[in-house]
């Protein structure tokens, strides 16, 4: 019998994603260097790709969500509580890298343009508020916009009406909930073609030559990150769940952090993490409700650029900081973050808020927001395959934990 007839040929599409999606990678880092009006013609690959995930994720979210609390199991949602735990002190820690980084890096900003047409929230009180009211938006204009707190708050008032329903209205919405996790299934196979587009539109409009200015301030920003993936958030599962963390923490890393890393959308990622986490095989009553959640509040990213980005500007001007005053960023960048959802612009826009803590006028503050739109191709990557990824981090600890 010869070898070839020992061997069944592959088609790539029974390869795994992941090296499909790094052979899209590769493609569109070849196809932009090659040509840059080719890089930028493919850009709408990207684009569809993208929509086709934030047009799908809410009502995923949705229909999971109250499909999951309607025929919800006893005890099912008692791992709710220590995966938010998790996701606060998650992001609260890494606040507190990202201070101790820049006091060891200290990096200094040139601040000459200003982010036009930006509004950035005027104080704490506002961020909090704007939350509160999105919980209470209408159900069909959050599933329009794309406001997961709001079709969090509506799909867990439905599930608990549900709750009491006859079991065939409950199976009815069992099956429309399979029926959307199948819609998305497909939606994700088609990640390489997005993510080909992705960068090739990345690399062809911006390059690398944008960013060398800025890089001190990125390996601080990266290497904070890197610090929180590596070291922090393997510590925290450890202590979760008493395992090794790090066969959990790389799948998260290479199966939710690369999509995440190149479609920069936490919103578009949650149906990547939906299907991660079916394939862990993990309490679909847990992380049908803290996949959405950690989508919102788990931002340990958003935390790391908000604290990074607002120490440089105080480096800049040559402002001190005592520890105690260092702290206070720690809480209100932690803060900060958890309502980076809530705000248009996301985490950059709540830079002058932090920045307020130290005097430092809204117009210069705002003209550290342009830098992080200058250098966003690699922080908002970088924040984004963070958040995402220790969405399931989390998720599997706690549902992993004996």
């Amino acid at each position: 019998m010869t070898t070839e007839q020992v061997l069944p040929k592959k088609s790539v599409w029974q390869f795994g994603l992941v090296p499909q999606i790094i052979v899209g990678i590769l493609l569109g880092i070849a196809l932009a260097s090659i040509s840059k009006e080719a890089g930028q013609a493919v850009a709408m690959l990207g684009a569809l790709f993208v929509k086709a995930l934030k047009a799908i994720a809410p009502i995923l979210v949705f229909v999971l969500v109250a499909s999951a609390i309607a025929n919800r199991k006893i005890g099912g949602q008692a791992k709710m509580k220590p995966v938010l735990v998790l996701y606060l002190l998650g992001t609260f820690l890494a606040a507190l890298t990202a201070v101790a980084a820049s006091f060891m890096f200290p990096t200094t900003l040139i601040l000459t343009t200003a982010a036009d047409g930006a509004n950035a929230p005027q104080g704490i009180s506002q961020v909090l508020t704007d939350i509160l009211y999105k919980v209470v938006d209408n159900p069909i204009n959050a599933l329009l916009t794309g406001n997961f707190i709001g079709v969090l708050a509506w799909a867990i008032g439905f599930g608990l009406g549900l709750h009491h329903a006859n079991s065939t209205t409950k199976k009815v919405f069992a099956d429309i909930s399979h029926g959307v996790s199948h819609l998305v299934t497909l939606i994700i196979r088609l990640a390489p073609i997005g993510i080909f587009g992705l960068v090739a539109e990345t690399i062809a409009t911006t390059g690398f030559s944008a960013l060398a200015s800025y890089g001190q301030l990125l390996a601080v920003l990266v290497g904070s990150m890197a610090f929180i993936a590596f070291i922090i958030n393997p510590l925290l599962v450890f202590l979760t769940n008493r395992k090794n963390p790090y066969p959990l923490v790389f799948t998260c890393l290479r199966e939710s952090g690369i999509p995440a890393f190149f479609t920069r959308s936490s919103a578009a990622n949650i149906p990547v993490n939906m299907m991660l986490c079916e394939k862990l095989k993990l309490d679909e009553d847990t992380y049908s409700v803290s996949i959405p959640l950690g989508a919102t509040i788990n931002m340990a990213g958003a935390a790391i650029t908000i604290t990074v980005l607002t120490l440089a500007a105080v480096h800049t001007l040559q402002i001190p900081v005592d520890f105690a005053t260092a702290m206070l960023l720690s809480v209100v960048a932690s803060l900060c973050a958890c309502g980076a959802s809530g705000v248009a612009g996301g985490s950059l826009l709540l830079i002058p808020l932090a920045c307020s803590l130290f005097g430092i006028q809204a117009e210069t503050a705002m003209q550290v927001v342009a830098v992080g739109f200058i250098i966003g191709v690699i922080q908002d990557s970088c924040e984004t395959a963070l958040n995402s990824s220790t969405d399931v981090v989390f998720t599997a600890a706690v549902s992993q934990r004996q």
